[in-house]
């Protein structure tokens, strides 16, 4: 048999050839793609060919290498349009609406401290962390807490097992201690973050929770600057027609410092219980950073001065979206978390 009749005979072979399975592809494909196929083996025994008729017999065995290539392609697009096929017949009633994806939502507290953010980042505030394991330096001594003072009583403390002086941060504070003893003033700093307490747990407190405190220090800082920062946030975040005002208070680590409180009004039997009966609530804490925390951190006093506050996430997300009791946060219950798959602030 001549060369153009065994290129023929392979051609006729080939466009033959039918794969309803994976296994007849692959044997096609060793047959007649593979280096070691009938036509890999033709182009072999080119060498062989005299030189006047290797020009004829390449074309021929060029024609039949396409060939081969060319129906493997629909044999694959024909397998997997069987497989298509197959797959459809699951399906009871084409006409029926797909099922749709259950988009997930971000947590009440998510929204809250991401709009806290936004909030002071306008006014150039930065972002700070630092470790919920802390030491009795950062904790409380570099914050003006003296020790055996009384001051430390009012903060609960988790202390670490066999060493009274570690335990879980009481609050994000410590984490303003670390900003200051590794950078120079201008500081302008948030610092949001989980933090414990020893408390019980109820539909008002809990053992932990959420802050955000700010620090701003800088050469002239007022307590004018501080009241201005403070109605800004309460503005943005709760309604340009939120009024603030700042009650005395005390703070071991801010003098002078005070309650920051906003009024809620008084339209509602709800109002009425929220704030006592005065229309005002109080939403967090703030104050001029003390001359002795600037000193305990290598900052000049003389030079800086500064103010601080903090506002608990929790607290402000229970205002904002009128939930009733703090666990509700940490139940992980779907049902209350998919009430904020449209909250947009």
């Amino acid at each position: 048999m001549g060369m153009e009749e065994k290129v023929n005979a392979i051609i006729e072979e080939i466009k033959a050839w039918k794969a309803d399975t994976n296994e007849e592809l692959e044997a096609y494909r060793l047959k007649f793609i593979s280096r070691k196929s009938i036509i890999g083996e033709l182009f072999a025994s080119l060498k062989d060919v005299a030189p006047e008729d290797r020009r004829q017999v390449g074309q021929l065995l060029n024609t039949v290498k396409d060939t081969a290539q060319q129906h493997f392609q629909l044999l694959i697009q024909g397998l997997e349009q069987k497989r298509d096929n197959e797959g459809m017949q699951h399906l009871k009633d084409l006409t029926l609406p797909p099922v749709p994806g259950q988009n997930g939502s971000l947590h009440p507290l998510t929204l809250t401290v991401s709009r806290i953010i936004e909030i002071f980042e306008r006014i150039g505030f930065d972002l700070s962390d630092g470790p919920e394991i802390e030491d009795d330096w950062h904790n409380f001594s570099a914050l003006n807490f003296p020790e055996n003072h009384p001051a430390r009583e009012m903060q609960d403390t988790f202390f670490i097992e066999k060493d009274p002086d570690i335990a879980l941060r009481t609050h994000t504070s410590s984490v303003q201690v670390r900003v200051m003893e590794n950078r120079k003033p201008p500081i302008r700093t948030l610092s949001p973050g989980r933090v414990y307490r020893n408390e019980a747990i109820s539909a008002r407190a809990h053992c932990m929770f959420h802050q955000i405190e700010g620090l701003y220090i800088d050469e002239n800082v007022s307590f004018a600057d501080l009241k201005q920062t403070m109605l800004y946030f309460a503005q943005e975040f709760f309604g340009k027609k939120t009024k603030i005002r700042l009650r005395p208070s005390f703070f071991p680590f801010t003098e002078p410092s005070a309650e920051l409180d906003i009024y809620w009004g008084l339209e509602s039997e709800s109002d009425y219980r929220i704030t006592k009966g005065t229309g005002w609530l109080e939403i967090g804490g703030c104050g001029m950073v003390d001359p002795n925390v600037l000193s305990a951190n290598n900052i000049d006093p003389e030079r800086y001065t500064g103010f601080a506050f903090g506002v608990g996430v929790e607290r402000i997300a229970m205002l904002k979206f009128q939930i009733r009791d703090i666990r509700y946060f940490t139940e992980n219950d779907i049902r209350f978390l998919q009430q904020f798959k449209t909250v947009n602030f």
